[in-house]
């Protein structure tokens, strides 16, 4: 979901969630995840930090390189079919929200939506201590997910976002983040505004046809 009601997550559902995503499995249960939370004045705070380092990007884009993630979630080059399926999707919502291709002060402040967490009271960063290889990726992939369908059988909502990932260098020291961890993203939590246009999109699927291999 992609647009939240201000309305408040108890700290005791928060918690409760948590408990439940930690019993994802994990290579010889390392159990490799660690979380921020933030929900009024430190969420503001940091969305106002991040948004007007966003601004500034989008003034200089020479800044680029003083913002970099700290590891690769997309490929370096794209390749077809995953370019396809990432312009479908874009093109997808901006189709939804009136952005047409070339109008960049929309693209901008809608991709801007997410450092504000959409409005949604309640924000997490998750982070994996920089010791640990890559299947603690995996692991946390599990993690997240069960978070995310525990948040549904509360009624909220949730949107993962990889969008904060190059901004990890405002992010760390807001949420007192030591120098070992890395961010891995954010989620937004909340109640979904159910009347919001943004949050009638669905994102299309390939079959289960197309990308499965029988071996008999």
């Amino acid at each position: 979901m992609r647009e939240f009601l201000p309305t408040p997550v108890p700290r005791a559902t928060i918690l409760h969630l948590l408990e439940l995503a930690s019993r994802a499995p994990s290579g010889t249960n390392t159990q490799p995840w660690k979380a921020y939370v933030l929900q009024g004045a430190s969420k503001d705070s940091l969305s106002e930090k991040v948004c007007q380092a966003h601004d500034a990007l989008r003034d200089d884009p020479a800044l680029a390189s003083e913002y970099r993630e700290e590891y690769d979630y997309y490929p370096e080059k794209w390749v077809s079919p995953y370019i396809d399926r990432r312009r479908e999707n874009g093109w997808g919502l901006y189709g939804l929200l009136g952005i047409t291709k070339g109008d960049k002060d929309k693209m901008h402040a809608q991709h801007q939506r997410n450092y504000r967490f959409f409005d949604a009271p309640v924000g997490l960063m998750f982070t994996l201590d920089r010791v640990m290889g890559r299947g603690s990726l995996l692991d946390y992939g599990m993690f997240m997910e069960n978070f995310m369908i525990a948040a549904r059988g509360h009624g909220l909502h949730t949107c993962p976002q990889a969008a904060w990932n190059g901004f990890a260098k405002i992010i760390m020291p807001h949420i007192g983040a030591g120098d070992n961890e890395m961010l891995v993203c954010g989620i937004s939590l909340g109640y979904a505004d159910e009347s919001a246009r943004v949050n009638t999109f669905r994102t299309p699927r390939v079959s289960a046809a197309e990308f499965t291999t029988w071996l008999d």
